[in-house]
């Protein structure tokens, strides 16, 4: 029975030590936090070649695709389906398609009532573009059955609905509910943050990336990453004969062709 009794208290003693360390400074050491060589280095040249913002995605990204004076249900449902748009599609070509839709009157409403035919004809040639009226008229249904016409309000209910995915998720909060759930991790990202070791093993995947980066890089950074990436990668950081020459990175890349 003592022994007992001293298992308890040990237990109790632990279980609060673990709530009142951090103020007591009594908790238990902690590794080494990992972070890239350079990495803060990296970051703000990249911002300088980003400085005049004349990228594809600053001129005809998503932030540019939907109407910014529509009421705010329609906006965030403009979002939503520019993202959705987005995928495996260069800029310019999902601008057009949004642009199409919009004089066409982009809301769930006007989306349901169209006929598949219709849509396919207005968003080609984006990629994918046949199981993209698919999954626009699966998620728009359920949008209005489910949500009152308007999208999730979280990344576990956003990715649920068909054809959209981590990264869309996390700029859908970020754009349309201006909340940060998460780093946006596109192929630009994903090849860039692996070229220059931001992660501790090379990464096969986007998620795989995003997790890696969201281990170490401090989330302030967070909303910041994407669009910088993005625009870095369409410019500079190209995926074949990527341009080291012009880049101010090129001493501290890993990945330079020098």
């Amino acid at each position: 029975p003592r022994r007992s009794r001293r298992r308890k208290t040990l237990a109790v003693a632990y279980e609060s030590g673990l709530g009142n360390g951090a103020e007591q400074g009594a908790s238990e050491p902690q590794k080494p936090h990992w972070e890239p060589r350079h990495w803060r280095q990296q970051l703000e040249r990249i911002r300088e070649m980003r400085r005049s913002r004349d990228a594809p995605v600053d001129e005809m990204g998503v932030e540019k695709c939907y109407d910014s004076s529509a009421p705010p249900q329609v906006m965030r449902y403009q979002v939503l389906l520019s993202l959705m748009l987005s995928s495996q599609t260069k800029d310019q070509v999902t601008s057009a398609a949004m642009l199409r839709l919009r004089q066409h009157g982009l809301t769930v409403d006007s989306i349901l009532q169209m006929d598949d035919a219709t849509l396919g004809q207005m968003i080609y040639p984006v990629g994918f573009w046949r199981n993209k009226v698919k999954y626009i008229k699966q998620t728009t249904a359920i949008l209005k059955e489910k949500y009152r016409g308007d999208i999730p309000r979280t990344v576990e209910e956003l990715v649920q609905l068909p054809g959209v995915g981590p990264k869309m998720a996390h700029l859908a909060m970020n754009i349309a509910w201006n909340s940060v759930s998460g780093i946006a991790v596109d192929t630009h990202v994903h090849r860039i943050t692996n070229r220059l070791k931001w992660v501790k093993k090379e990464t096969r995947y986007p998620e795989a990336t995003r997790v890696a980066l969201e281990d170490w890089l401090p989330r302030d950074l967070w909303r910041e990453i994407n669009w910088l990436f993005v625009g870095f990668g369409q410019q500079t950081c190209l995926p074949v004969n990527p341009r080291c020459n012009e880049c101010l990175n090129q001493d501290i890349c890993p990945a330079a062709k020098r």
